[in-house]
C-alpha cells in the first residue's frame, strides 16, 4: 500500500516499516546491554520486526478479514514497541535519546496509520 505524503511524495509503507525495524536494531546496537535493558532489547527487536512482517503478510492476504487481522497485530506490534522504546535505558547520552525520541514518534506515527487503515475497511 503506497501512503502520499503532505510534500506529495509517494511512500510505500512496506519500505518505510522495514526502515523502521532496520532503524530499531541499529539503535539497539549502540545501547549497552546493562541489566535493565537486556530484556527489554530482546522484546523491542522481536515487535519492531513483527510490525513490517505482519504488514507485509497483510499485503498477501486472501481475504478482506485475514488483511484486517494483520493490520491489528502490526497495530498491536507497533504499540508494544512503543512500551519497549520507552523502557529503553540510554544512560543519558543525548545522541541516543534524540534517536529514541525519534524512533517513539516513528512508532506513533506508524500505529495511527495503521488505525486509519483498519478504520477504513470497517465502514
Amino acid at each position: 500500500m503506497e501512503v502520499e505524503q503532505k510534500s506529495g511524495r509517494v511512500f510505500d509503507l512496506e519500505d518505510r516499516t522495514f526502515s523502521y525495524a532496520k532503524n530499531v536494531r541499529s539503535f539497539l546496537s549502540k545501547l549497552k546491554s546493562n541489566q535493565s535493558n537486556f530484556e527489554d532489547k530482546k522484546q523491542l527487536m522481536r515487535s519492531s520486526g513483527s510490525v513490517a512482517a505482519n504488514y507485509i503478510e497483510a499485503n498477501e492476504a486472501v481475504s478482506t478479514k485475514d488483511f484486517l487481522l494483520r493490520m491489528k497485530i502490526s497495530k498491536k506490534e507497533a504499540k508494544e514497541s512503543l512500551l519497549w522504546l520507552r523502557l529503553i535505558d540510554c544512560e543519558n547520552n543525548q545522541e541516543l535519546i534524540l534517536e529514541q525520541k525519534r524512533l517513539i514518534q516513528e512508532t506513533e506515527e506508524l500505529g495511527k496509520i495503521f488505525g486509519s487503515i483498519i478504520n477504513k475497511f470497517r465502514q
